[in-house]
């Protein structure tokens, strides 16, 4: 092939919930652009990531979870988003974590086993292992479950060998031209994005309950001068979700919405004005119209 051959391919990241995707994308990118937290299923909607290096453009999809939590219309919805978009890429990247393995592992593996696409492993946390000669096997216990073309070790949290691994994907993408402009960062709107950045920081402070009863709706998004003005509501199921959010004498939406100020500022590079708002949406993780408006139905 000429050297002016160029290489364009989508990747999926598919694993299991809080198996550190986001995070992986997130350095893969250079740049934070999916909401990370240590709570499962953070990911709702699939995130696609653009990458582009030399002659090589790799769109790459961080995608919910798959996971057997039951009881809602949502939850079926991450997982069918998922494994739809396991038919429709070129590479599917199976995150695995170093030190941990569960029946939703083996439902990933089951999913992607019969899917005729390229594999790659990769074992995320493996600066958790502490004796290295236990990697070996490690591997070969996965292997023995599900053939893969390429295995990685990686610390995702650790930004440990995630050159590597950009290598090993760029390098299984098909010769095709360019989908998109080589600066682009992810076919999302800005005020998507921004909206898991608040949702990043309600999981981050509030209790293990909360952040699954929570969604983020920008109701507007404005630049003005110097600065961005955006309104956010908080969406809960419950009033007493809501005054858990609010907090005593609204100290916890003041936190929430400092953090995910800073947070904000450094992605747009201007100054926010951000205006947080909490209401309470009965059980809008069943609701065909509440899934739609926040473009998860």
């Amino acid at each position: 092939m000429s050297d002016s051959s160029r290489y364009f391919g989508y990747v999926a990241l598919i694993g299991r919930p809080n198996v550190g995707k986001s995070t992986f994308i997130n350095k893969v990118l250079g740049q934070k652009l999916a909401a990370t937290s240590r709570k499962p299923q953070m990911t709702r909607h699939q995130i696609l990531g653009v990458l582009t290096e030399g002659n090589h453009q790799m769109a790459i999809l961080d995608l919910p979870g798959i996971h057997s939590r039951k009881g809602h219309r949502l939850n079926a919805i991450l997982n069918r988003t998922a494994l739809a978009a396991i038919h429709d890429v070129d590479v599917l990247a199976v995150m695995v974590e170093a030190d941990r393995w569960t029946e939703e592992d083996e439902k990933v593996f089951e999913a992607v086993a019969d899917s005729g696409k390229k594999k790659v492993l990769i074992i995320n946390k493996v600066d958790l292992i502490k004796n290295k000669d236990d990697l070996l096997p490690l591997i070969q216990s996965y292997t023995s479950k599900l053939a893969f073309d390429e295995i990685i070790p990686v610390s995702a949290g650790k930004n440990t060998n995630i050159e590597a691994a950009i290598e090993v994907l760029m390098g299984m993408l098909p010769e095709g031209a360019f989908f998109f402009d080589e600066d682009d960062l992810t076919d999302r709107s800005t005020s998507f994005v921004c909206s898991e950045f608040i949702r990043e920081k309600v999981h981050r402070l509030t209790g293990q309950e909360i952040p699954y009863a929570t969604a983020i709706k920008v109701d507007s998004f404005r630049p003005e001068g110097d600065r961005i003005t955006i309104h956010a509501t908080i969406w809960v199921e419950r009033d007493s979700q809501k005054r858990i959010i609010i907090g005593k004498g609204g100290s916890k939406i003041k936190e929430i919405g400092i953090d995910a100020r800073k947070e904000l500022e450094r992605f747009l590079g201007q100054k926010v004005d951000l205006r947080l708002w909490v209401k309470v949406r009965k059980d809008w993780q069943n609701s065909e119209r509440a899934l739609s408006e926040l473009d998860l139905e």
